[in-house]
Order: structure tokens, then sequence, then C-alpha cells
């Protein structure tokens, strides 16, 4: 028997209780995280020796726990990000262990939270509230506000020293579009100093500062790869860690004589601790999946050299662990849960390379490209079981990000529905190196978009047991862009795409973005429409609908300031322009219940109320999960191995 027999399997993976951000207290005794085992994102505190898990929150925090939580000095608060219903123009707030919820900063603008001082004065914090992202304080006694930076690129990671006296920021104040410094200044912002750590064109930040705040550890990729080093601010002198074999992120100091950075290699990302004496570093003794030991806002230190570490695999979710650096072990603080099913029952990941000059052999239907450099594109294949097996070519967001060896509910739920899952990590994803990153510079919908298509081209002909007649593109952000470019760009090659919260006017997008995304996504990677307009237009999929040949779905959140829901309405209506019919998505597809037989229009379009640039919230989840199963079994007729042959 299926262990999908006599349940509703959309309904029970959305309902998988997500751990989001967890963080240790200033003593490492608790850890605050989000938790929504009670069916809604709330704050829950863990206490590290007993384990035992207390909701602190009642409905107060956000319901899409995407933002991060900080601890207020005194370990007795934890500070949080609010906003209205997914449209992160975030306020600060805290909760108490009362339950006591009160605001701390309200500004327009979205605002985060990016460091509390050690005595519990004042915290430090991003917001775009004059229109760029700069660096504000705000006295926790007084309620006043300084503006602490005023640059014209955003500022980011924002640290205040251990002493409370300077912070450590990264910005760029070059030409080069392309750049950013470490910087440091006092602590109300005067008297900064670029500590010109990299060449001018590569990308250098703060992770953290060191306990008696005299040196700080870095992140930097002027050789290719990202490195870590330890910079001394009395000598005006950096160390660089490790030999240069993998791509490496700074991530926090452990004590005086040990750092943590985060290491990707392949699919997988691991963590490293490093001995700044002797420069050596070792991996942490975990699976083969992805481990994390928090990131530049949180904190993992537990004390006694044991760190937090959140570790997951393809098919195990995530779990929290209590790590001990010094003998190479770990325990169990808060163990995954995987509902009514068990690990072996999800689909693995197997990883794959495919040789790509960026010319797939499809046709290129909206703009011509010669062969680029061949590169080796990594990817992973999700087999679903079912035979034959249709295919989902899913491209990842960001674009600075890349799929790895984690669990990713979407794919799994998918695969549970009897769809194989190809994720393509093309040029311009992260984890290969600075030059990787950069290819995708001035041309979006170009060579990236070419990988994405080679590599389906070639898992199709490699496995013979893919239906090469029910393969859909399906994306989300700039993975739904690269779901309706290639919709636009290479018909032939599927049989139905879905661009959720994607961009498809690149113009529109600039304009409309938030600034801190105007400037450092769309100025950074194409220039501004005044500079470059036939690149605006000519890479816009919308330019290039009347090539949309299979069925498309359209999902937009309507509170979206990232991708502003502007750019489904404009395909909406261009598609409209081109004679294209809607089609009218069915009450069951929306709502839930069972699939509807039957075609419905050309396109499909659904706006999703209450709801921004994705949701972790499960009914918001399962909503999408409604909407993604009934269009691909009514278009391409795919859940088969879940309910005709039984």
């Amino acid at each position: 028997m299926s262990p999908t027999d006599d349940i509703d399997v959309l309904e029970e993976l959305a309902s998988l209780p997500t751990v989001a951000h967890p963080t240790a207290s200033p003593d490492g005794d608790e850890v605050a995280l989000y938790y929504d085992a009670t069916g809604r994102n709330e704050l829950h505190v863990l206490d590290v020796e007993t384990g035992e898990l207390e909701q602190w929150s009642d409905g107060e925090v956000p319901r899409d726990a995407r933002w991060f939580l900080e601890w207020g000095a005194d370990g007795d608060r934890v500070f949080f990000h609010r906003d209205e219903d997914g449209d992160e123009q975030n306020d600060i707030y805290a909760i108490d262990r009362d339950g006591t919820v009160e605001p701390v900063v309200e500004m327009d603008g979205q605002c985060m939270l990016t460091s509390v001082a050690a005595d519990g004065s004042r915290i430090v914090f991003g917001s775009s509230r004059d229109g760029q992202m700069n660096v504000y304080a705000r006295d926790l006694a007084t309620g006043e506000t300084a503006k602490l930076t005023d640059y014209e690129r955003a500022v980011w990671g924002a640290h205040l020293s251990p002493d409370g006296e300077r912070i450590a920021y990264a910005t760029n104040e070059t030409d080069d579009f392309d750049n950013q410094d470490a910087y440091v200044a006092d602590a109300d912002g005067s008297n900064p100093r670029n500590l010109e750590l990299g060449e001018v064109g590569a990308e250098c930040g703060p992770a953290d500062w060191g306990p008696d705040g005299d040196r700080l550890l870095v992140s930097d990729n002027t050789p290719d790869l990202g490195r870590v080093g330890v910079y001394d601010l009395d000598a005006d002198a950096v160390t660089w860690l490790g030999d240069g074999e993998y791509d490496e992120d700074a991530v926090a100091f452990v004590d005086d004589g040990r750092a943590l950075a985060s290491r990707d290699r392949d699919a997988v990302t691991v963590p490293v601790v490093y001995d700044l004496e002797t420069g050596e570093g070792r991996e942490l003794d975990l699976p083969e999946g992805v481990a994390s030991t928090g990131w530049t806002y949180t904190s993992a230190d537990l004390g006694d050299g044991r760190v937090l570490v959140e570790h997951t695999t393809a098919t195990r979710r995530t779990e929290l662990l209590a790590y001990d650096l010094d003998s190479d072990s770990s325990e169990t603080l808060l163990e995954a849960d995987h509902g009514p099913f068990e690990p072996d029952d999800f689909a693995d990941a197997e990883y794959v390379t495919v040789e790509s000059d960026g010319v797939p052999d499809t046709p290129q239907r909206a703009v011509e490209h010669d062969p680029y450099d061949e590169l080796e594109i990594g990817a992973l294949l999700y087999d679903s079981g079912e035979r034959p097996s249709p295919l989902i070519v899913n491209p990842h967001g960001g674009p600075m990000a890349r799929d790895a060896k984690s669990f990713d509910l979407y794919t799994q739920v998918l695969a549970m529905r009897g769809y194989s899952v190809l994720q393509v990590n093309y040029r311009g994803s992260t984890g290969r190196g600075r030059e990787f990153k950069e290819r995708l510079l001035d041309d979006w919908g170009g060579a990236e978009q070419g990988d994405v298509a080679t590599t389906a081209e070639h898992v199709i002909a490699e496995r013979d047991w893919i239906d090469d007649d029910r393969v859909v593109v399906f994306g989300g952000s700039y993975g739904g862009y690269s779901a309706y470019w290639q919709a636009v760009q290479y018909p032939d090659l599927y049989d139905a795409a879905v661009a959720w919260i994607g961009i498809s006017d690149l113009e529109d997008m600039y304009e409309n973005t938030m600034p801190h995304f105007r400037t450092e996504l769309m100025e950074k990677y194409l220039g501004t429409p005044d500079e470059n307009p036939d690149l605006y237009e000519e890479r816009s999929p919308v330019t290039h609908v009347e090539n949309v040949d299979s069925p498309l779905l359209v999902v937009h959140g309507v509170n979206d300031r990232r991708v502003p829901v502007s750019q489904a309405r404009i395909v909406r209506e261009a598609l409209d322009d081109a004679g294209y019919e809607e089609g009218v998505t069915p009450p069951a597809s929306r709502e839930g219940g069972g699939a509807v037989d039957g075609a419905n229009g050309d396109f499909e379009y659904v706006e999703l109320g209450e709801e921004g640039h994705a949701s972790s919230d499960q009914e918001q989840k399962l909503r999408l999960f409604r909407l993604l199963d009934g269009f691909l079994d009514r278009r391409v007729g795919a859940h088969a191995a879940a309910e005709a042959d039984d």
C-alpha cells in the first residue's frame, strides 16, 4: 500500500511543522525560533538542557516566517519583524516571556534589525525610510532614532562592536557596480573607513566582531572563490584562512581562537571550523546535505565550544543539533517532524552535471544567441518513481542563489503527485565563485536560460523513463522570470508553464520594486532602463508573449513588494491583447478538493490575497499546492501514480 493512500497528500505536506530562524540566547541556554506545529507560525523558545519547547506568541508574529529573530541583550525578550500580510515593509517589535508585545521601531519602508548592543541600550537596523537602505540606531530608553549612514548604494550587515563604540558594515562607493567593500565607523556613523581588503569589483563584507572588538571576521571573493579572513584593526592587516579549494563565507567567531565558515561544494553546504592560530580548518562531521550554523544576524553560540546547527538532507526535514566542536559529536535538540511520512517516502536528489554552451538544440524563438563559453552545469534530479514520468523543470530564484541537497517541500509535493523534478544551477548561481556568478551580468534571458534548457534536454534524452510529451517549467521569483522566459524562448520544449511571483517586464520591475532591489539587483545586473533600453525591452518576457505555445498559469501575491503584482497584470493584459483566451481556474483548485477534468483556456491567472513574495504559512502554502496540482492535472494529466492506478 502506498504511504499516501487514504490521506490528503497536499494537506499533510503543507501541515508538516517547519522550523525557521533558530538563534541562541546571549547565555546559550535557550534558542528562539519560529515553529508552526499549532498550524500557525508562532515564536517558541527551546530550553537547550531539557528540550522543552515553550510558545511565547499567540498570533502577534507574522504568519509568514520569512524574517529572522534576535534576542535582547538581557535574554528576556526577542525582537522580530512584523509586516502587513507579507508586504515586507517591516517594523521591529519585541516580545517578552509573558507574551507582552510592543513596537520598537515603526517607520516607513522596510526595516531590518542587524545588531543589539551588548549593554541593551540600543539597536542598529537597516531601513529604506529615506529611499535607499541605510543604517539607523534606536536608543531603547529614549526612543530616539538617529540615521548613521547616507550612501547612494545599499548598506548591509551593520554590526555593533562589543563595547558599542564602532560599527562595521558593507557598501559600495566606487564606479564599479559589482563592487562591495567592508567599512568601520564610529558608533554614530562618523569617521567611516574603507578597509580596502579586496580588489575593486570584488565583494567584501564583515560577518562578526571578535570577542575583544579588535578583530573582524570578513568574507571576500577577490580570488574568485569566496574566502574567509580575520582582519586585525590595530595592525590594519588581514589573515586569510583556508586553501581556496571551495567557495566559503564567514559566519562568526566561536571564541578567541576559532571561527566558523560555511562551505559550498557541488550541491552540499557544510560548516567549517577554523583554528585561528594555525589557520587549519575542518568540516563538521555531519551527514551529506545542507547544514548551517546561523548567518550574519543570528547567533549559534551555545557556550563551552558548542554551536547550534540546522541540518537537513534531500529526504529529511530540518532538525536542530547541539554540536560540540571539541569532540566532534552532536545531540539532537529538536527532531525533524515528518508527519505521517517517513524519509524513505520522499524522492532523493541525484546530482548530475551537463556541459552547456548556453545554446540548446531546441529552437530559440525570442532572441537568437551565438554559443557562449562551454561550462559544466550542475543540477539535481528527483525521480518520482512514476513510469513514464512527467518532468517539472524548476529553475531557482535569486538569481544569487543555488539549489542544494536540502529538504524542498515544493519538490516533494510534486514528486508525490507523480512528477519528477529537475533543478538547474545555471551560470550565475552561487557556490561556484565570483566568475561563475558574474556570468549573468548584462545577460538575463541569455546563457543561463540556455543552461536550463540544455540540462533539461540532456536529462530527457538520458532517462528513457521521462515522458517528453509532459515537460513543464515552473519557477518562483527569478525562477518565475525563468518560467516566463523558457515559455517564450523555448516553447517547443514545454507542454505547460507556471510563473509564480515572476518578473515579466524589466522596466516596470525597475520602477516599482523596493529601492535596494532596484540598485542591488536591477542596476547591478542590467544597468538602468535609460542606459540599456534595448536590453530591458529585448529580455522582458512580455515583449515576446506571442511565442507562448502551451498552457500558462500566472500566480502572484497582491502584497508583493519585491516583484510587484503589476508584473503579473502586465502579462495578463499582453496575453489578452495577443488574442489568448483566459480560462477560469476551478474553485476546487483555488480552495481545495480534488482535481477538475478538462482544459480551460490558453492561460489561467490567479492573484493571492493576504500574501506577498511567497509564504511559509500552512494555509497559504496549501492554497498554492492546490492551484499548482489542479493546473498540472488538467493540462498534462500527471498524478496518475497517486490516484488512477488505485
